[in-house]
């Protein structure tokens, strides 16, 4: 459901994201290891369910203004069955818990979760 078309392009930034990472996880192996292992284990579902934690992580993205954050975490939480509606009552909470900044961001997330959405289309045809 795209209604606006704004400047980034989310799911290239998560493409481009996953490649400077993957360059920086040769240089730093021993703390990328250890990040990658405090992911897995904070990402399993527990008594949260692994999309309830990428919506989580979705709404801190926002409210620390973090594009990359945003990227990845909208593109696991759709991957996990998130709904727009879902990332819509995310966004609301962020604003919440934000003010202003959050809202700005929050615009963003929902175009980053349209951006994947049409990218799953694309490639579903």
């Amino acid at each position: 459901m795209k209604e606006t078309e704004m400047s980034k392009d989310f799911p290239q930034m998560a493409k481009d994201l996953s490649a400077a990472i993957a360059v920086m996880r040769k240089g730093v192996s021993e703390p990328m290891a250890a990040f990658s292992s405090l992911a897995q284990a904070s990402t399993k579902a527990g008594v949260l369910d692994p999309k309830t934690k990428e919506l989580i992580a979705t709404a801190i993205g926002i409210a620390v203004r973090c594009d990359g954050c945003i990227a990845f975490h909208v593109k696991a939480a759709r991957k996990l069955g998130a709904t727009r509606e879902e990332m819509l009552e995310t966004i609301a909470m962020a604003i919440y818990m934000g003010g202003g900044p959050s809202m700005v961001y929050g615009a963003e997330t929902l175009e980053a979760y349209d951006q994947f959405e049409a990218a799953a289309a694309e490639a579903a045809e």
